[in-house]
C-alpha cells in the first residue's frame, strides 16, 4: 500500500470527493483524520473508512474558523503524532446569477470557506510539516480555477484564490520538504454537482455532454489522483493544477 503509515487529513469528508479521498486513503494504508461540519454524515465516512481496515477520527470542524482549524490539526497530531498528507477539499457554492445580482453576504461566505478557510488550513498543517521536513498537501480547487463559467463569479473567484494560494506556498517550502498542489475536478457525481446542476436547468447527461469523454467522472477518480500526488510516485511535482475533467478544459 503506496500511503502505509502514513497519517492523512481530509476536510469536507462526510460526503463527495472528500469522503471518497478518505476512504481511498485508508485503503492505501493511511491514519485518516478527517472533518466536516455534519456529524452523522461524518460518523458514516468513519464507518465506510473502518471497513478498509483503517484507523481514523472524525473531528467536527469548520475550516471557516482559525480555532476550529487549528484544534483540528492539534488533534490530529495529538492522535497520531505527525502529519503526512492533507486534501483541503472543504468547500461551498451559491445561487447561479450575474454578478451584479450576487450579494456582497454571499461573497464574503463563500470566500471564508473555500479561500480563507483552505488558507487557514494550509497554514496550521504547514506548521507541522516543517517540523517533521516532510509532507505532502493537495488542495480541491476546480476547472474553474483555470476557466471560467457564467453565473457564479463568487465562485470562480474562490477556486481561482485557490490556485494562487497552492502556486505561492509550493515557492515558500519547495527546499522544506513539502510538496503543495491542487486538483481541479470537472463535473463529478456528486450531492453538490447535482444541486449546481438543478440551479441551472440542466441534468447529468447534459453536464456528460459538454465533456469530450461523453460523461461526468466520479469521485473516486478524483481521490486517486489525491492520492497520487501525496504519494512518492509524485516526489517531483509541486505547485501545480491536475485537471481530472475528461478533456473539459482542453475542448
Amino acid at each position: 500500500m503506496i500511503l502505509q503509515d502514513k497519517v492523512a487529513l481530509v476536510t469536507g469528508g462526510a460526503s463527495g470527493i472528500g469522503r471518497a479521498t478518505a476512504i481511498t486513503f485508508g485503503a492505501a494504508g493511511a491514519k485518516v483524520v478527517f472533518s466536516d461540519i455534519r456529524s452523522v454524515e461524518g460518523e458514516e465516512t468513519a464507518n465506510l473508512i473502518r471497513e478498509t481496515g483503517a484507523e481514523c477520527l472524525f473531528v467536527k470542524s469548520d475550516v471557516s474558523s482559525e480555532a476550529d482549524v487549528r484544534e483540528l490539526v492539534q488533534k490530529a497530531i495529538a492522535t497520531y503524532g505527525k502529519l503526512d498528507c492533507a486534501f483541503n477539499n472543504a468547500g461551498i457554492d451559491l445561487a447561479v446569477k450575474p454578478l451584479h445580482e450576487q450579494s456582497i453576504e454571499d461573497f464574503d461566505k463563500i470566500m471564508s470557506v473555500n479561500a480563507r478557510g483552505l488558507f487557514l488550513c494550509m497554514k496550521y498543517e504547514i506548521q507541522q510539516m516543517l517540523t517533521q521536513g516532510s509532507g505532502a498537501i493537495v488542495n480541491n480547487s476546480s476547472t474553474n480555477g483555470l476557466v471560467a463559467l457564467p453565473g457564479i463569479s463568487p465562485y470562480v473567484a474562490s477556486k481561482h484564490a485557490v490556485m494562487g494560494l497552492t502556486r505561492c506556498a509550493a515557492l515558500d517550502y519547495a527546499k522544506q520538504g513539502i510538496r503543495i498542489n491542487a486538483v481541479n475536478p470537472g463535473p463529478i457525481a456528486t450531492d453538490l454537482m447535482a444541486r449546481s446542476a438543478e440551479q441551472m436547468g440542466i441534468t447529468f447527461d447534459d453536464l456528460g455532454s459538454m465533456v469530450p469523454m461523453g460523461r461526468i467522472g466520479q469521485a473516486t477518480e478524483i481521490a486517486q489522483a489525491v492520492v497520487f500526488l501525496c504519494s512518492d510516485a509524485a516526489r517531483y511535482i509541486t505547485g501545480q493544477p491536475l485537471a481530472i475533467d475528461g478533456g473539459y478544459t482542453v475542448s
